[in-house]
């Protein structure tokens, strides 16, 4: 019998708002000592009072506004009941029953063809605290207890490990935009909860869930949901029965591990959060969000194919970072005055650069090569200054120094010669040296040409202009031809 997996996604998301969610402690918490960015409020103490984040709210309402979510004219928070160390009320202020978005989807491109993945709600929280785990002790660092947190919660609508990774990355590449979170797993800032059942395929019916907690990266959540549906199609296979539980995720070898047996919504005990007020937001607070919203990754990649004429695959990998898209913007726009075109300074941004800032391990925002500097480079490149191999490594020297272009070309004296005069005797002389090439181009092998321009270049020092090599090298092989 064949099976299908079905797979919702539970997203935390940690909002870079400047303090927590209900009081006024920083929320920047990594990196700090530990339990130093705490007071009463996100400690739960006797008789304080939580104040909501406005900051978080709006961030809230970017967020659902950019999922294509309802975003609900009335909201509230409740308290969600459990007791953890990492918790010190004994619960959590969350949203349950009335949640401020909901009913929204997000599009993944899937083998050329796009799916639509439902989102079901979208809803504020606090965050806990953290546990270490050091020998036979265990401590907990309050820091993070109280950051703001959006819970991203789908439809059962993923089918696959891979899919779930595309819906992951698109995600995170909408929050980066939206500035609303840095979405950086590593350091928790993005947590991932996939629920994973199998079912017949063509079958209706679910199957029995089984959560995955705190993934955090988009391979392990890959890795983790195709080990588990192999797991459970064994299981059924076999004759067994699958109980819901909630699984971890064992790096070292590489699989699901029970946690714990999986607690229902009346294990919390949800009830209305009673020291806070309904949450109420006017259409007209709602459409103010709004027309502050970026334009967001699909339509940034579609106007780049639409407005640059680039490539779908160039347009989807600039569109894809925030800062990188606008990198190539400023570098555009400065250097189509100079006759560079939209294509060649893609190409240079995905190609060279890119190179140069993953050898560095460094992101395009600090890069020691601005977008005014590149497109300077370009145009030297489009005047013939120098040749673009030439370009090649005076970028390298740029990015090594954070010097310009021109003092670079200058002190190393690397100016292109493109004289027929001066290049004439050198073009006669790889003639003379290379007779059995020569035959060979003469014979009708017009591929030969190609050594001949390297052997130009050679003796040039790489600063001959490839372009007026060529036309020598033609005119002159064309002479002997006719003689």
């Amino acid at each position: 019998m064949q099976y299908e997996a079905v797979i919702g996604m539970e997203v935390h998301v940690e909002l870079a708002t400047a303090s927590k969610m209900f009081c006024g402690c920083r929320a920047d918490f990594f990196g700090h000592d530990p339990n130093t960015l705490v007071c009463p409020v996100c400690m739960g103490y006797p008789g304080v009072l939580p104040v909501i984040n406005e900051q978080a709210v709006e961030y809230a309402t970017r967020v659902g506004l950019s999922l294509g979510c309802e975003i609900a004219p009335f909201s509230k928070f409740d308290r969600k009941n459990y007791t953890y160390p990492d918790l010190p009320k004994g619960y959590q202020v969350s949203q349950y029953d009335l949640p401020i978005c909901r009913d929204g989807w997000l599009e993944v491109d899937l083998d050329g063809s796009r799916k639509r993945i439902g989102i079901r709600r979208v809803h504020m929280e606090e965050d806990t605290a953290k546990e270490f785990h050091t020998g036979d002790s265990s401590l907990i660092d309050y820091n993070r207890s109280g950051v703001p947190l959006l819970e991203i919660v789908t439809e059962p609508d993923i089918r696959s490990g891979e899919e779930a990774r595309q819906f992951l990355t698109k995600l995170r590449t909408i929050l980066r935009y939206l500035g609303v979170s840095t979405a950086d797993m590593e350091k928790g800032a993005m947590r991932c909860e996939p629920n994973v059942s199998v079912r017949p395929a063509g079958s209706a019916e679910m199957g029995v869930k089984i959560e995955i907690k705190n993934l955090n990266s988009f391979r392990v959540v890959k890795m983790a949901i195709e080990y588990e549906i192999e797991r459970q199609t064994a299981v059924i296979e076999a004759g067994g029965t699958i109980e819901q539980v909630t699984m971890g995720w064992n790096e070292r070898e590489n699989r699901t591990v029970l946690q714990r047996s999986k607690e229902f919504a009346e294990d919390y005990r949800y009830f209305p959060e009673p020291d806070l007020p309904p949450l109420v937001l006017a259409r007209e607070y709602v459409e103010a969000v709004r027309s502050g919203l970026p334009e967001l990754p699909d339509a940034k990649r579609a106007r780049f194919e639409d407005q640059y004429g680039l490539k779908p695959a160039d347009a989807e990998l600039l569109a894809s970072d925030a800062e990188v898209s606008d990198y190539y913007e400023d570098c555009s726009a400065a250097a189509e005055p100079h006759g560079v075109d939209a294509q060649t300074v893609c190409n240079w941004v995905v190609g060279e650069l890119f190179r140069l800032l993953n050898e560095a391990d460094t992101s395009i925002a600090e890069s020691p090569v601005g977008p005014q500097a590149l497109s300077n480079l370009l145009s030297l490149v489009k005047r013939g200054t120098i040749n673009a191999n030439t370009g090649k490594g005076v970028l390298m020297e740029m990015f090594r120094t954070g010097r310009d272009a021109e003092a670079i070309i200058a002190e190393k004296g690397l100016s292109q010669i493109s004289s027929a005069g001066a290049l004439r005797e050198v073009a006669e002389q790889v003639i003379r040296d290379n007779p059995d090439p020569v035959s060979q181009y003469l014979g009708g092998k017009d591929s030969v040409l190609g050594f001949l321009i390297g052997q130009v270049m050679r003796q040039t020092g790489g600063k001959a202009n490839p372009h007026v090599v060529r036309e020598l090298l033609r005119e002159r092989l064309s002479a002997q031809r006719d003689e």
